[in-house]
């Protein structure tokens, strides 16, 4: 039997997630509530959910660590975060953790409809887990030092980055850097840092509905206009649009 379980303290918004699905096209969903960690996962063990949607901040365990639960129970069960707290490292936390999506209250009819449609796809959520996932460490090579910093720029592209600070960390001249880097990539340093940017904010915007301006924040943009300017140079659309537009594809395919 499909079957959606909800786990979040605050009854009105168990109320209105279920009102959401009742009257949509998802309304063959058997609903199943709990305001506590504890019954949650006794519901979990008792049967696997098609999707859990999960309050971060239950009174008797942290949200992060009941989903980490319910994966070791169920490693492909699609998690879906609800909350009030924008914060984009606890955003990027839920889902490098595994996390379908990370969702802001109130919630969106939407939203929340084409996140359903989303996580019944598993390929597109794991190339925006690929793409957010930063549990490597770096490692130096100075046989190779464009791949090097390739590599540094993959794990600190939401920290200031110069040209010089890559140079010095592979021990080369900034000049040389510049040259061998446009050589090995056919772009320059400054456009690839702003190509990678952009590309992880894209995964955020469709695992999430967090702020524009929280997103370029947090990967490694000056200000919110910057990041719309060189999003739609990169993409040819500003990041509404973008996210506007991944929502009507989703829609195209069904939701209403």
């Amino acid at each position: 039997m499909a079957e959606l379980l909800i786990v979040d303290s605050d009854k009105e918004t168990r109320n209105e997630i279920r009102s959401l699905v009742e009257t949509s096209q998802y309304n063959f969903l058997s609903i199943y509530e709990s305001s506590f960690a504890q019954r949650g996962l006794t519901l979990l063990k008792q049967s696997q959910p098609s999707a859990l949607i999960l309050d971060l901040s239950l009174p008797d365990m942290d949200g992060l660590d009941f989903g980490r639960m319910a994966l070791e129970l169920y490693p492909d069960l699609p998690i879906i975060v609800v909350t009030q707290i924008k914060m984009f490292e606890l955003a990027q936390e839920a889902i490098n953790a595994g996390f379908a999506a990370y969702l802001l209250k109130p919630l969106l009819r939407d939203v929340l409809l084409n996140t359903f449609e989303r996580i019944l796809d598993p390929s597109l959520s794991k190339e925006v887990n690929q793409a957010i996932r930063q549990t490597e460490e770096f490692s130096n090579d100075l046989r190779k030092p464009i791949e090097s910093a390739i590599h540094y720029i993959q794990l600190h592209y939401n920290e200031p980055l110069t040209l010089k600070h890559l140079a010095d960390l592979v021990y080369l001249s900034p000049s040389y850097f510049s040259k061998l880097f446009k050589e090995e990539t056919n772009t320059t340093f400054v456009e690839y840092l702003a190509s990678i940017r952009v590309q992880k904010a894209k995964g955020m915007l469709r695992m999430s509905s967090l702020p524009i301006d929280v997103i370029a924040n947090n990967t490694g943009f000056k200000n919110s206009g910057y990041f719309a300017t060189t999003f739609k140079r990169i993409e040819g659309r500003t990041p509404t649009e973008y996210r506007e537009k991944f929502y009507w594809k989703r829609n195209k395919k069904g939701i209403g």
